[in-house]
């Protein structure tokens, strides 16, 4: 028998079954709708970190070189000494409540709470019950009043 004229008949045959349509999908994505959650991409999670103020700062407009304030903040609380290098002396001017920051910011304000307790006893102590600190490119600020003169104390980390 011969299988020529059946040649041409069944390569007409396999190249239609190639051009057929696929077969249309369950599920798929209409046009314009979100992909399901296995095909998306992840999203990427920004993390922001907040302002970190903790540390040790230094005042930097004092008219001493010998004689400044220098802050210390931790945890919940702010701490500022007077400093006199040579007398090698150390004394409290500050204490009281740190509110740290929840973001990320250029510029950042609080008041502070004083512990009264632990500055009643100390000479230098300031009398205020409340103190408004700012932080702003770098620089802490406060008003500091002492001897009936009132000033701006700015400070920066050392």
């Amino acid at each position: 028998m011969n299988l020529r004229p059946l040649v041409p008949i069944v390569l007409s045959l396999l190249l239609l079954t190639g051009c057929s349509a696929p077969a249309a999908e369950t599920g798929t994505v209409a046009s314009g709708s979100q992909p399901d959650a296995a095909t998306a991409e992840p999203t990427k999670e920004v993390v922001v970190v907040p302002l970190d103020l903790a540390g040790e700062w230094k005042q930097t407009n004092s008219n001493s070189a010998e004689a400044y304030q220098t802050t210390t903040i931790t945890g919940e609380q702010i701490t500022i000494d007077w400093v006199n290098e040579a007398e090698a002396t150390k004394a409290v001017y500050w204490i009281g409540s740190y509110v740290a920051p929840t973001v990320d910011a250029e510029s950042y304000s609080w008041d502070s709470q004083g512990d009264v307790a632990q500055m009643e006893s100390a000479l230098l102590a300031s009398g205020d019950a409340v103190k408004t600190f700012t932080y702003q490119d770098g620089v802490l600020t406060y008003e500091l009043t002492a001897m009936g003169v009132t000033m701006t104390v700015e400070m920066s980390r050392p």
